[in-house]
Order: C-alpha cells, then structure tokens, then sequence
C-alpha cells in the first residue's frame, strides 16, 4: 500500500516516527511535506495528501499537526477524502473498518513516538469490512457528499 504522509510545522517532530512505521510495516511513502519546522499553514499539506489520494498516487494518508483537528478539518473539505483524528487505537482501526476512514490524523502534541507508532499500525492493518450495515452507512454519507458538492445545502 501507498501511504501519503503531510503535516505542518507542528507535526513535523513527529513525521519521521511515522514514516519509519509505515516503511516498517512493509508501506510506500509517498512524502507531501513539509520538510522543516519552519511555520507553515496547515491546509495546504492536507490538500496535497488529499489530491495524491484521489490521484491514485497513494491508496491512503496520515496528516500531522500539533492536534490532529485543524489539519483534519482541512481534509475532510476535500471530496472523497474521509479522515479522522484518532489517538486511541481502537478508533484507529475501528475508523476504517466501518467508516473506510482514508486518512488518519494525529496531533503530535497529544501522542508520543510510541502511541503514534501504535496508532499507525492499526490504521495501515486495518480493512474495510464491507458488512452491509457499513456500507449502507457510507453510501448515506457519501450521498450527503454528493448532495453539497451539487448545492443541494442553501441553509
């Protein structure tokens, strides 16, 4: 599997950590940035994970920021991309089983090297279940997708 890795400058002490699990655990990396602990804003690193995505460059993604929210929230504004912050790892692995999470987020001032390293494997071993309930369930949110995109929302 392909795994596009992204974060900002607060998640940049933690990127290294995580690219060294996904290798470990037998994963391509495919590097989004950013590269330093310069500050930089976070949307633009989870637009890039979310296009290498939905480029099929990269089957899925796990962004890095100093909470996991903001870059989270970022991503999930990109169509087709359904991320989650998890610092447990039941919700790490939970999130793709029945929701097809595509994107794992974590905030690297919230889990050390150790918990993001465990939250990592749980998400790149984990498979969609395919049980009817779940995917009745991502149909209905992938229909709420579709319904925004076609503005369908007017408030």
């Amino acid at each position: 599997m392909r795994i596009a890795i992204g974060c900002d400058h607060g998640g940049f002490p933690l990127k290294q950590r995580v690219v060294s699990v996904v290798q470990a655990a037998g994963h391509d990396v495919v590097d989004c940035g950013t590269d330093s602990s310069c500050a930089v804003d976070y949307p633009d690193f989870a637009r890039k994970v979310g296009e290498t995505i939905l480029a099929g460059h990269a089957d899925r993604g796990i962004l890095l920021c100093g909470s996991g929210v903001g870059i989270c929230v970022a991503a999930n504004k990109v169509p087709g991309i359904r991320a989650g912050v998890c610092h447990d790892t039941y919700s790490a692995h939970q999130g793709v089983e029945h929701d097809d999470m595509n994107v794992l987020c974590l905030g690297s001032r919230i889990v050390g090297d150790e918990v993001a390293a465990e939250l990592v494997r749980a998400f790149v071993n984990a498979i969609f279940t395919k049980e009817e309930r779940h995917v009745r369930r991502l149909n209905k949110v992938l229909e709420i997708e579709r319904d925004a995109l076609a503005g369908k929302f007017t408030g």
